[in-house]
């Protein structure tokens, strides 16, 4: 059921910003750009956003309104100034020996990228003559986050321009990062990153998306990635969003897995106002096998949504979903999505699991993990649990020592650890091990029986 579109005012302007770009930056040189575009637009009008509040399922958790009713200025020119190589160093993990692309405003910035790698893997801009002589660009972009799929895949499309393509040949392997920066602007903008990975049979990746924020300014991002895997492929995914506490972040995420191909992915979602992971990945090919893990965080009146769905088209296939959520103050969280199982698709596995730690009265989560089985030799099961702390564990260490704090930090490290430690990507562990050394809010208890005579009742950032 299509959602209920934006206001025609919304609309509009969005019209008028694809025109814009049109005459600024045309793409009748890339003329599969081109098709995207316009192909995009037409969705676009007929989808909107799914602003509706009744028969949106997909969306029932998570309003879209602010971003509707809110203006942001799409800039096609590409004009603003890269920031310093020590400033986007500051925000993302960042490792000298990765094959990095740094995008500013949706633009690619050479000055603060590093795009050589091993032979044969590309990494490249869309917009560089090497992306519109790929053949595999014409391939596959567009072909599984079709601008038909829903209004921020269309709206994506109709704004295709610049981003980035990864791909290895049969065989090859490397480590790519892609860094998407949005800078501080004086008035709110959107960008729409686009990412399109191939693995070619056999090959080994890493991939690494970082989505940062240079101020504290509201602003929109609306990014969408396509991982292709042929035969035997292996791709270790890992998405990084660290966005301005006042951003909007909506990115989709299209993967699709041939025969005995492996795809692994973690995420890390500091929290922004609205953010949402929505992931689908379907396993084409016999054998294939995917892992998707993620650690989110928020605190003040943050929303972040991880809309997980896994399709088991064939059979001897298996599908594995852990997530874990901190959550503070007033903010939200939710866990939502299906694990399909088709009919073919016999002796498969799969599993869904998500679980929170509320720190506070006030947060919430709402959590819908979900099996659809038109097979009957299969195993699946799912799961979610939300709680505080239990106050056992925070007695224990108050009575071996430890102040509140100290226990408190132990406690959400510990909690945390279990997706932190299972990153291989080495920069991107020690990034996040350090990110919860320095940056984590200090709290302290009040309200807990046992608790109150170290310090008092109930959970709170101090």
């Amino acid at each position: 059921m299509a959602a209920a579109t934006g206001a025609a005012r919304d609309l509009s302007a969005y019209v008028a910003q694809h025109r814009e770009l049109q005459g600024a930056r045309p793409a009748a040189d890339r003329p599969h750009v081109a098709r995207l575009r316009e192909a995009g637009i037409e969705a676009f009008g007929r989808l909107g956003l799914p602003t509706a509040t009744r028969g949106n399922e997909q969306w029932r958790f998570t309003s879209v309104a602010p971003i509707a009713n809110a203006t942001f200025r799409h800039s096609p020119d590409g004009r603003t100034a890269p920031p310093t190589p020590d400033a986007v160093r500051s925000l993302a993990p960042w490792d000298e020996r990765w094959t990095t692309l740094v995008f500013v405003d949706g633009r690619l910035a050479p000055g603060l990228s590093s795009p050589s790698g091993p032979d044969g893997l590309a990494a490249a801009a869309l917009a560089s003559t090497e992306a519109a002589a790929d053949p595999r660009v014409a391939a596959e972009l567009g072909r599984h986050a079709a601008p038909g799929q829903g209004g921020f895949l269309a709206l994506n499309a109709a704004f295709l321009d610049d981003g980035a393509l990864v791909a290895a040949p049969p065989g090859a392997s490397g480590t790519v990062h892609l860094v998407f920066v949005s800078s501080d602007q004086p008035e709110p903008q959107v960008i729409h990153p686009r990412a399109l990975i191939v693995a070619g049979e056999n090959s080994e990746l890493a991939v690494l998306e970082s989505y940062v924020g240079m101020g504290d300014g509201s602003y929109f991002t609306n990014a969408v990635t396509e991982v292709v895997l042929g035969q035997g492929a292996r791709v270790s995914h890992h998405l990084y969003l660290h966005e301005s506490p006042a951003a909007f972040h909506i990115g989709s995420m299209r993967v699709s897995q041939g025969r005995d191909s492996a795809f692994a992915s973690t995420s890390f979602s500091r929290g922004c106002r609205v953010g949402r992971n929505d992931v689908l990945v379907r396993l084409v090919g016999e054998g294939a096998e995917c892992d998707l893990r993620g650690l989110y965080f928020t605190d003040g009146r943050q929303h972040i949504d991880n809309h997980m769905n896994v399709d088991h088209v064939s059979g001897h296939t298996s599908s594995a979903q852990y997530f874990k959520g901190i959550l503070t103050d007033r903010s939200r969280a939710v866990f939502s999505g299906t694990t399909t199982i088709e009919k073919g698709a016999q002796k498969s596995e799969a599993t869904q699991a998500d679980k929170n730690l509320l720190l506070s009265q006030g947060a919430r989560v709402n959590t819908k993990p979900s099996l659809v089985i038109f097979a009957d030799d299969v195993q699946a099961t799912h799961g979610a649990t939300a709680g505080a702390i239990p106050e056992e564990q925070v007695f224990y260490m108050l009575s071996r020592g430890l102040d509140l704090e100290a226990a408190t930090a132990f406690l959400i490290k510990g909690f945390a650890n279990e997706i932190i430690d299972g990153i291989e990507l080495e920069g991107l562990r020690d990034h996040l091990e350090r990110y919860f050394e320095t940056s984590m809010p200090r709290y302290r208890f009040e309200g807990f029986g046992k608790a109150r005579a170290f310090g008092g009742p109930a959970l709170r950032v101090a």
